[in-house]
């Protein structure tokens, strides 16, 4: 029986992506991304825990992720999980989980602060022209 990897998040982007081209032209996006999941304990308390999960890009939606994505935007990403096995300078293997998003989609993100004052400012004075 053929296993099943697949993955599907929600989340924002905890930093800017760090886009590199490697000497093919081929170009690669890695960014962390919170999803928070939140609930009410025992006691009734609400609690938030939040994951962080290293997302990988290739070519075109790297490009996108480059070109539109910042800290804090909103996405949906489907792909598949990788562990990468490395030796640092130190010659002591480390191991690396990532999301290698080969789906993305950009769902708005959190608004600016100017976008918010703006915003709270139409609230304040309503100027409503619409006749009913």
């Amino acid at each position: 029986m053929a296993g099943v990897n697949k993955v599907i998040l929600v989340g924002n982007l905890g930093k800017d992506p760090e886009v590199r081209y490697l000497d093919n032209g081929v170009a690669v996006a890695n960014f962390s991304l919170a999803t928070t999941e939140n609930y009410k304990n025992k006691e009734g308390e609400r609690v938030s825990q939040t994951e962080w999960h290293n997302i990988v890009l290739w070519r075109g939606l790297a490009e996108v992720a480059e070109k539109y994505l910042k800290k804090g935007a909103s996405i949906y990403v489907e792909g598949k999980i990788k562990t990468r096995k490395w030796e640092d300078k130190e010659g002591v293997t480390r191991y690396t989980t990532e999301i290698l998003g080969d789906n993305m989609t950009m769902l708005g993100g959190k608004p600016s602060s100017q976008n918010t004052d703006k915003i709270d400012s139409q609230l304040e004075d309503p100027k409503d022209d619409l006749p009913f």
